[in-house]
């Protein structure tokens, strides 16, 4: 069971937003619908990136590549400082093609996007991340396939042909793992958190058994032997590494993937809480209900809705 790509999987949500934004100074954008999650490439020139939480601004260059998993507001920017124009709204004027703002001044090109994530729920893997990953442009030209998922999805953006919506998807969908791949590859190896635990022997391997079967009726003396460890050796490992004890992952987890089934499929409650390890529908919605506030029924109405 590949772990980080079984997170990513169940967070996105979809619902992609991205466009060619194309920019002459003097220029500002801003960012911040709730519930999304950003990128930005730097294709032409510079920009300055300044999140609204006081923090100092950092410049972007040409090749530069930075993923908001949090989805925070930000604004970028031909100088510090400057008024911001909402970036949807510009989107929604342009009818969803090229994004423009017309000054005098140099010219600026981004490839700028968005997409849902499922947020009800904490995520491990989004709970592990800063709030802008930065990959500059140097290691993103090396990384091979970073930079070619991101020349595809340029050509893509350029114009719209047939497919491209989904090839846009997708492309983002690509971008996204090879983009986490190079900023975990500069990372320390005693960096911590859940991406850490992830590459431990022991706890990732209790990690990958979780994901590939939440159904099953795990405990800590079975995961332990499964890791080859005691039971006490292995809950104290899991909760320094993870940050919370393996049932509460389990549980969690669990309270995860059921989340992605009520968006996503259209099978009956019985059978879902079935995959994800409760005998009873009833047991199965009262615990749907503590993680997420809603009862499971409730909880699919109201994200199709959405």
């Amino acid at each position: 069971m590949d772990v980080l790509a079984d997170v990513l999987r169940t967070a996105r949500a979809g619902g992609t937003l991205s466009a060619r934004t194309v920019l002459h100074a003097p220029w500002g954008v801003a960012f911040g619908e709730e519930l999304r999650a950003g990128f930005h490439v730097v294709v032409q020139g510079t920009c300055w990136l300044r999140l609204e939480d006081g923090s100092e601004p950092s410049q972007l260059v040409a090749g530069d590549v930075v993923y908001l998993p949090h989805g925070p507001r930000h604004v970028l920017s031909d100088a510090p400082g400057r008024p911001a124009q909402d970036w949807r709204r510009l989107y929604d004027e342009h009818a969803g093609s090229e994004v423009r703002v017309e000054g005098g001044g140099a010219r600026t090109v981004l490839l700028c996007g968005s997409y849902r994530l499922d947020v009800d729920g904490p995520s491990p893997l989004l709970g592990a991340l800063p709030a802008v990953v930065h990959v500059p442009a140097d290691q993103a030209a090396r990384t091979g396939a970073l930079a070619a998922s991101l020349t595809l999805l340029a050509a893509e953006l350029d114009a719209t042909r047939p497919g491209t919506d989904v090839a846009v998807e997708r492309l983002i969908d690509l971008m996204l793992v090879y983009l986490l791949r190079a900023w975990l590859a500069r990372q320390p190896a005693d960096c911590g958190g859940w991406l850490a635990a992830v590459a431990d022997p022991q706890v990732g391997r209790a990690l990958a058994l979780v994901h590939a079967e939440p159904g099953r009726r795990w405990t800590v003396d079975s995961l332990a032997r499964a890791v080859g460890l005691s039971r006490a050796a292995f809950a104290r490992r899991f909760t320094e590494r993870v940050g919370e004890p393996p049932l509460a992952y389990v549980t969690r987890w669990r309270m995860t993937v059921a989340a992605r089934l009520l968006r996503e499929a259209d099978q009956p409650l019985a059978a879902i809480a079935d995959q994800v390890g409760y005998d009873s529908e009833f047991a199965f919605a009262k615990a749907f209900k503590r993680s997420r506030g809603l009862p499971p029924g409730r909880y699919r109405s109201a994200a199709r809705a959405a």
